[in-house]
């Protein structure tokens, strides 16, 4: 592809055969007069989306990148390799299954511009998720807020349009466990957001599983903030004063007030469970911290590119 893209969209594809290619054809009809590029990031898919994925490759030689993962690494990875393959001076991140309409990446993209924001989200006028999803979304919110200190007003969607700074700065990241919505927040706080639509799935109900959803969770909880091991200072110096307060009010009960009643050693048993399950928490939560760095620093790779087609690529591409 000749010249440098004004565009770039980039769509991790999950066993999204039947909606990739009809969303493609429709990115083309809405960018048909600018210089634009699609990247497909094949995410591990148990369908025909590689085959899909390749043939479109094949029919727009000029205009759409494939990139084919060695397996399934989870969305944000997806993500992150197709950042690696964009050229575009401005990109854009849309799903696989037809709920982030591709005019409305007109109306981010002129914001962006007018505004000269560095990142432009579409807040959904009215989502199409199930419950379990949006009320996964909520949670998920309430987390970006804490977490990274965002707005509580501005909501952090998968559909959002990046200005080429951001993305520079994103693609330096390599460690094992990516949020691109806390590495946009590294990078910059020169956000806005518009209204957009939000379609109903072409693919049935949402492929994002609980598992899935705490994955992410954790991924922003620990990667983006040591408030969590701040927490169990807190809540261990609030035990420890909790137990000296009981400890007291005990031996005042026992001296002064009931001096003839039995301590219960249920109630002691009950103390003890409360502090080792404390204890554990802590433990657990320190671990994963240590666990991340250690799979950081022996090179756990974010994503394994198996092989690349399309415009502008060469193959058997590795990161």
């Amino acid at each position: 592809m000749a010249g440098i893209p004004e565009l770039s969209v980039v769509i991790p594809v999950y066993n999204g055969s039947r909606t990739i290619g009809p969303l493609v054809e429709q990115i083309g009809k809405v960018f048909g007069s600018t210089s634009f590029e699609i990247i497909l990031v094949n995410d591990g898919s148990q369908d025909d989306s590689e085959m899909v994925c390749a043939a479109l490759a094949e029919k727009f030689p000029q205009k759409v990148v494939f990139v084919h993962l060695s397996r399934n690494f989870g969305e944000h990875n997806a993500v992150l390799a197709g950042f690696k393959q964009t050229r575009g001076r401005y990109v854009a991140v849309l799903d696989d299954d037809g709920q982030n309409p591709p005019e409305e990446v007109v109306r981010m993209l002129d914001e962006l511009k007018r505004k000269k924001y560095d990142v432009v989200y579409g807040h959904y006028i009215e989502k199409k998720h199930s419950r379990f999803r949006n009320l996964g979304s909520r949670f998920n919110d309430w987390i970006a807020t804490l977490m990274l200190h965002k707005p509580r007003d501005l909501y952090l969607s998968s559909f959002k349009v990046m200005n080429r700074f951001v993305i520079n700065e994103i693609v330096k990241y390599h460690g094992p466990y990516p949020y691109t919505d806390g590495l946009i927040y590294r990078v910059t706080h020169n956000i806005g957001q518009i209204p957009v639509e939000h379609r109903a799935s072409a693919s049935g109900p949402s492929r994002y599983t609980f598992r899935g959803l705490v994955r992410l969770w954790l991924n922003m909880f620990l990667n983006f903030s040591i408030k969590p091991l701040r927490l169990s200072i807190y809540v261990g110096l609030l035990t420890s004063c909790l137990s000296i307060v009981s400890l007291i009010l005990i031996i005042i009960d026992r001296l002064w007030i009931t001096p003839n009643v039995t301590l219960g050693i249920p109630t002691v048993l009950g103390t003890i469970v409360l502090l080792a399950g404390i204890q554990l928490m802590i433990l657990g939560l320190v671990g994963e911290y240590l666990g991340r760095l250690y799979l950081d620093h022996t090179g756990t790779p974010q994503y394994v590119v198996r092989y690349v087609k399309g415009a502008n690529t060469g193959s058997n591409a590795t990161e």
